[in-house]
């Protein structure tokens, strides 16, 4: 088949496949359906709440089940009879939507997902994210100084995602890194979490994988005559013994991707809420070394960057009185789940002081808890805290977009003024 009938058959079933969630959403109103539409994105909770009316456990319109229950999410999270994987031969649809860019080990079952993981592990170590306190905090008055001398900017371009994107290039081992054209390419990557959505979607998400490959490729030669203190210097070490070399360009892309879309996000679904919720954003002015650190887990639980995952059952199994047969998948609705009020008390209500109870799910659970997630609270903390210092007259300052995304949930711009 030559390229352009490939091509059009590509589109054909993009457009297909749109037709079909459109209708689905806006006729049948099926839940899931409508969080991938324009309803979903602008406030998927209402549609978690309907979802939690129907029970604990729903048929999908594929054939899988979706959850929202807290207590549901946990246990197929942390269960061993349920994997990232698919076993050879199996080929579960598209809900996981993930299948279509390679999250590396985060995708993989022990033992490979074991074997990945404790490489990475050693650089997200406690001792080690400590270390980061002083480059974060003045990385982060570094980029505020910038933001008070114009008064009014995008908390986006200005913090949240060049912070972020600072300290994960600076642990990769990655020279001149530009914080903007990272920024863009996590974000076209992050999208590819929903699927690939055109044919022009296609072609920015195949120019980033271009860009990052090249990236790191010319970094592994880089590392190999020249090692230094940096992450990519220990893969570089470990291949072709604890990482193969296919394995080591989607596992540098993952630390790095994932390094800082969800810190963008978490920062930037934090300013927007505090702002929206005048009496808690003075509570945090009021103390925000106290109150910063509670800040990033109501965050978390209220508003989380990471909206979904999905499990795949590696054995038949009975799941809330429903059998889940081998190769299903069940998908758990981390923001749904978040917001359980089987869980958490008045759970729609964003309260920076809310006791701290039962862990939320932003970080997921079980094996794949995310090992970046030191990291993350560090960096939000410290952002949240000098922002409240420094900036207690902040406000918005025009119109909040959102990213065109539904696993990945944050802005993509948040104008915002320093000053009265």
């Amino acid at each position: 088949m030559g390229q352009l009938s490939q091509a059009v058959s590509f589109a054909k079933g993009l457009y297909r496949q749109r037709a079909e969630t459109a209708y689905a959403g806006y006729v049948r109103r099926d839940p899931l359906a409508l969080l991938e539409l324009r309803p979903g994105r602008a406030d998927p909770y209402v549609i978690y709440e309907r979802m939690r009316q129907q029970g604990t456990l729903l048929p999908t319109r594929l054939g899988n089940w979706s959850t929202t229950s807290h207590r549901v999410s946990n246990h197929v999270l942390r269960s061993r009879q349920f994997g990232r994987a698919a076993q050879p031969g199996e080929n579960p649809t598209a809900e996981a939507s993930q299948d279509d860019f390679d999250l590396s080990f985060l995708d993989m079952n022990p033992p490979d997902h074991t074997r990945l993981r404790r490489l990475a592990l050693p650089a997200f170590s406690p001792k080690q994210i400590a270390g980061y306190q002083p480059r974060i905090e003045k990385t982060v008055n570094a980029l505020l100084d910038k933001s008070l001398e114009v008064g009014e900017f995008d908390m986006v371009a200005g913090l949240a995602a060049p912070l972020p994107i600072s300290v994960i290039t600076d642990l990769l081992g990655i020279p001149d890194a530009d914080s903007a054209d990272f920024s863009r390419l996590g974000a076209v990557i992050g999208s590819a979490l929903d699927g690939i959505q055109s044919l022009g979607h296609a072609r920015r998400l195949g120019a980033a994988n271009d860009a990052l490959t090249k990236l790191f490729e010319d970094l592994f030669e880089l590392r190999r005559r020249q090692p230094a203190d940096d992450i990519v210097s220990q893969v570089v070490a470990a291949e072709g013994d604890q990482v193969a070399p296919h394995e080591m360009l989607p596992m540098c892309v993952l630390l790095l991707v994932a390094g800082f879309e969800t810190t963008v996000n978490l920062i930037g679904n934090g300013v927007a809420a505090l702002l929206a919720h005048p009496d808690q954003w003075a509570a945090l002015r009021a103390d925000p070394e106290t109150m910063a650190p509670k800040v990033v887990e109501e965050v978390l639980r209220f508003d989380p960057p990471v909206q979904r995952t999905a499990r795949i059952a590696l054995e038949t199994v009975e799941l809330e009185g429903r059998e889940i047969r081998k190769g299903q998948l069940v998908v758990t609705l981390i923001g749904g789940a978040n917001r359980d009020p089987e869980v958490y008390s008045d759970p729609n209500r964003f309260d920076i002081a809310r006791e701290p109870g039962v862990e939320h799910l932003a970080f997921s659970s079980g094996i794949h808890y995310c090992i970046g997630q030191p990291l993350a609270r560090l960096e939000a903390r410290i952002a949240f805290q000098v922002l409240a210092e420094r900036m207690p007259d902040l406000r918005r300052a025009g119109t909040l977009r959102r990213r065109n995304a539904t696993t990945i949930r944050g802005p993509i711009h948040l104008p915002v003024a320093a000053h009265t």
